[in-house]
């Protein structure tokens, strides 16, 4: 078996030592009008697809790392005396990989001369000598990153913890990309002006000027999308004569291309609800098959990178790596995820980047043959492997949903078939429905009606509170509710959160508190490490029954019981809670003033813990009249949901811990998940 050789070869050929495990949730891919599966380097043809251990191979490679001075330069020529090639492909932070990257596929296309693209099984281009390929990352600053870009609502655009895990991340390409003889660019600023001014670099040393090829990978919302548009018109203007350029985008984050989607008008056709669209989609699409890390030969990169990058004067580099001050972090951002809390659920050492990702894949899936007792145990809210944490290198593109539903297939064949390694392929699809949400209702999806529109008469419509003493109560953890508060205080202190808690503390804010959805959608863009522009306000606009249907409030105190019975997780993030008896470990307002003094724990304002917030005897004013349910799991993607499993009762402890024994990543009492909750099916082409 070729898999068992390379695992048995693999720690002989690079000195991995496997580095603990990772956490987090689930989220999306990109699209197009151009295919994934359209991309296949020569070196793939009638191959079969790629393994998660073959990825990690491949993007480690037999090469140490070279220093700039040895990068493997394209055999090319660079005769000035003609319009020369130039092919730059763009990183963006949604794509950070080597394996499976069609745009980065599409780049090496182009550096072989092939304008038009190949279909799947095409045979190999003749022996075309490639032109070489510029790869390039930029940190927005105007953007992006910083302390002081803040969003129109108030919050950081990228929290520096995020900021940190996408700076390993690039540095761990670069790495890959060094170990293939290759190399990354990297600058700070503007994307525009920084590929503009790698363009005039080119220009200014080709007499007869340069024909330019940038392509990145597809985006769909409205500020990506500005900045695609603010790209073409630098480039456009940098342009002289005899050069020009061609800007293309490629779909590639999504398990299922777009272009093969089984409504009328496609993307634009999906239903507004995911139960019908799974159904179909499961019905009668393929998932494409992950594509190859491109060769050495094929990542080459011109013979005169150097001088280009140094004479392009934008501040890029071959060698340079920024840190969080370069990129206008101030001193208490930087000092506040300089260490990492103990008490976190993501394991030791992890970094974000490519390798971590497949090493996390093949850990949960292989090693811990954990992939089989997922849908128990996915529901859990301590420790790292109660659930995939696979979300943060999937926000970042570090490792490819495709290759991931891959993996669970081959385990189904070399392992075991059952209702949890169908599960992680659902939460997978659950990402592809809301990148492909979000492309069929544009900006709506950041609305404060979302995707109903401010002329809706829709149930769900009403009058939203905006009391900033409130909102912050929430992002800080002190709303008097304790599954709410630990939540809010481990995604503060961490960075994660585990899909239970997403559900509860937007379902809270949303009906509950009934504050303004968009600020949730804001602050989790700010501090989540998984965060995805798709999934995360998809959610958010979902949970807050802004996109129609059937709007879920969870019971939180029920839910808390349900599925943190003991008070561990509690306990665990509100120390003040440490001493209450487990009877009110959910409801310390009901102790009584002696048993307050007893737990050293006064409830109240201004003492050890707040009030509730919003008063428990109350149910909120958008449920009255038969909307939605009480007490209910949604679905949640991770962030309030359409559908799911529903809350079970307080009384069920004893059995519960019975099941539970020997799973130690199912919490004391945690409540049985529904068996209601169907498998269904996916297939490859």
């Amino acid at each position: 078996d070729v898999t068992t050789q390379i695992e048995t070869m693999l720690p002989h050929i690079f000195d991995m030592a496997i580095r603990g495990l990772i956490i987090l949730s689930i989220l999306p891919r990109s699209l197009a009008a151009t295919s994934p599966s359209s991309f296949i380097t020569s070196s793939a043809i009638h191959s079969p697809p790629p393994t998660v251990t073959s990825a990690l191979a491949n993007i480690r490679g037999v090469n140490s790392i070279r220093s700039s001075s040895t990068l493997k330069m394209a055999k090319g020529s660079t005769d000035m005396s003609a319009s020369r090639p130039l092919n730059i492909h763009w990183f963006r932070q949604t794509d950070l990989r080597l394996h499976d990257n069609p745009a980065l596929c599409r780049t090496v296309e182009l550096s072989l001369g092939k304008v038009k693209k190949q279909p799947v099984g095409a045979a190999p281009v003749s022996a075309t000598t490639p032109s070489g390929i510029l790869p390039v990352f930029v940190f927005d600053t105007t953007r992006i990153y910083g302390s002081k870009v803040h969003s129109e609502l108030g919050c950081q655009k990228c929290g520096p913890r995020r900021a940190q895990f996408v700076l390993e991340a690039v540095a761990d390409l670069r790495a890959n990309l060094e170990r293939r003889g290759s190399g990354l660019i990297v600058a700070v600023g503007k994307p525009e002006v920084v590929l503009a001014g790698i363009a005039k670099s080119a220009i200014g040393s080709a007499k007869d000027g340069v024909n330019m090829n940038v392509v990145c990978q597809e985006e769909v919302c409205s500020e990506e999308l500005s900045v695609d548009k603010a790209v073409r018109a630098e480039l456009a203007k940098t342009m002289g004569k005899g050069s020009k350029f061609h800007f293309e985008n490629v779909w590639g984050s999504t398990m299922y291309d777009p272009d093969a989607l089984p409504f009328d008008g496609d993307v634009m056709g999906i239903p507004d609800t995911f139960t019908p669209f799974r159904n179909k989609v499961e019905k009668n699409c393929d998932i494409g098959n992950p594509l190859f890390v491109p060769s050495s030969d094929e990542l080459a990169m011109p013979k005169d990178a150097k001088d280009i990058v140094s004479d392009s004067k934008c501040h890029a580099s071959l060698t340079y790596m920024p840190k969080l001050a370069d990129l206008g972090y101030s001193k208490d951002d930087i000092a506040s995820v300089s260490t990492v809390d103990a008490r976190t659920a993501m394991p030791q050492n992890y970094r974000g980047g490519e390798t971590f990702a497949l090493q996390r894949v093949q850990d949960y899936i292989w090693n811990k043959d954990l992939l089989k007792v997922y849908f128990d145990t996915r529901n859990g809210m301590i420790g790292s492997d109660y659930s995939t944490k696979f979300a943060p290198w999937l926000a970042h593109g570090n490792v490819s949903p495709r290759l991931i539903a891959r993996e669970c297939r081959r385990y189904e064949e070399e392992r075991v078939e059952n209702k949890s390694t169908y599960w992680v392929v659902f939460e997978l699809l659950w990402r592809d429905y809301f990148k492909f949400f979000a492309k069929k209702h544009g900006d709506r999806i950041f609305y404060l009606s979302g995707t109903l529109g401010k002329e809706s008469t829709h149930v769900n419509k009403r009058k939203w509170g905006m009391d900033p003493k409130h909102i912050q109560a929430w992002m800080d953890g002190m709303t008097g509710y304790p599954l709410v508060d630990a939540n809010m205080r481990e995604l503060k202190a961490t960075g994660f959160m585990s899909n239970r808690g997403r559900q509860n503390i937007c379902s809270f804010l949303t009906i509950d508190m009934n504050m303004d959805w968009r600020y949730g959608g804001d602050y989790f863009e700010e501090t989540l490490l998984d965060y995805d522009v798709h999934s995360n306000w998809g959610n958010w606009a979902s949970g807050a029954g802004m996109t129609g249907g059937r709007m879920n409030r969870f019971n939180v105190v029920k839910q808390s019981k349900d599925y943190d019975m003991g008070g561990d997780y509690v306990r665990l993030w509100c120390p003040e809670l440490k001493n209450v008896p487990d009877k009110f470990v959910h409801e310390p307002w009901k102790m009584s003033d002696i048993l307050m003094e007893e737990c050293e724990c006064k409830v109240g304002p201004g003492r050890d813990y707040p009030s509730p917030i919003v008063d428990p005897n109350v149910t909120p004013k958008i449920m009255n009249n038969g909307r939605g349910g009480g007490g209910r799991g949604g679905r949640g993607r991770g962030r309030g949901g359409k559908q799911g499993g529903r809350g079970g009762s307080g009384g069920r402890g004893n059995r519960n811990n019975e099941r539970n024994n020997g799973n130690s990543n199912r919490g004391r009492g945690q409540r049985q998940d529904m068996k209601s909750l169907k498998t269904g099916s996916y297939k490859f082409e």
